[in-house]
């Protein structure tokens, strides 16, 4: 089976893709293109599903390039191969041609970013956590410490959980509203005391508001579609003991 990465028209022109889990070697709970070495899954399944994407990308595997992710606002310059001392960080920039940066989710937002006048991009993974506290504009941020202008930066925000599948408790929306009451209106009734959380509107939200040129959803549910996509809290409600990561990539 082949891959099948979903591309977006406002980053034509610079190679990328938010790979689902079609294409891949992994079996089970894992079944596709687990690219997760976090997860359970066998060390040489992973391996090998990376290596089929950092060949669609056209870089050698260990020039596809990933951090350990935290949920952080940390974000890194990548000027060269990281090895196997990943940086704790949830975002890369880079100007470096021939370097993919990667970004694991399973409901998270991946965000790519692209300034090709500049020749500076961008990859990030905004958890709920990681956008509240600001990656996304600490993205543009170093971006622009490369030489980028935000007003010609595209940020396009991949598959990731919906509203429709992310209820979350009065704890997590409280959190929100101290932040700013505004937020509320991210928020809509659930079941109970539970309110459901648009996750993919709070990041655009946040982007639109630190002056991204563009931005934009692919409008891909990760919950929604077990075809395409791994989701964690799918995996939570169908008691499975693990869950498999997708992989989001851009280059120059």
């Amino acid at each position: 089976m082949t891959l099948d990465p979903i591309t977006s028209h406002a980053l034509a022109g610079i190679r990328h893709g938010f790979f689902t889990r079609k294409g891949g070697v992994s079996s089970g709970i894992y079944a596709g293109l687990n690219c997760g070495g976090g997860s359970q899954d066998q060390n040489e399944a992973v391996a090998l599903n990376r290596a089929r994407v950092a060949e669609a990308m056209a870089v050698p595997v260990a020039d596809l390039v990933t951090v350990n992710q935290t949920h952080s606002a940390d974000v890194v310059v990548v000027d060269g191969r990281l090895g196997t001392l990943r940086p704790d960080a949830d975002a890369m920039v880079s100007r470096t041609p021939g370097l993919a940066l990667a970004i694991l989710t399973a409901d998270c937002e991946p965000v790519l970013f692209a300034d090709r006048k500049a020749g500076v991009i961008g990859a990030a993974h905004a958890g709920w956590k990681g956008a509240l506290d600001g990656v996304l504009e600490a993205t543009l941020d170093a971006m622009e410490d490369l030489g980028a202008n935000r007003d010609n930066i595209a940020a396009v925000i991949g598959p990731t959980i919906s509203q429709d599948a992310y209820e979350v408790g009065p704890e997590f929306v409280a959190r929100f509203i101290i932040a700013d009451p505004d937020y509320a209106r991210y928020f809509r009734p659930g079941v109970d005391d539970r309110s459901k959380f648009d996750l993919p509107a709070f990041g655009l939200r946040r982007l639109r508001e630190a002056g991204v040129g563009h931005a934009a959803w692919t409008g891909d549910c990760t919950y929604a579609d077990a075809t395409r996509f791994y989701s964690y809290r799918r995996s939570v409600h169908r008691r499975e003991a693990d869950y498999g990561r997708l992989i989001s990539v851009i280059r120059l």
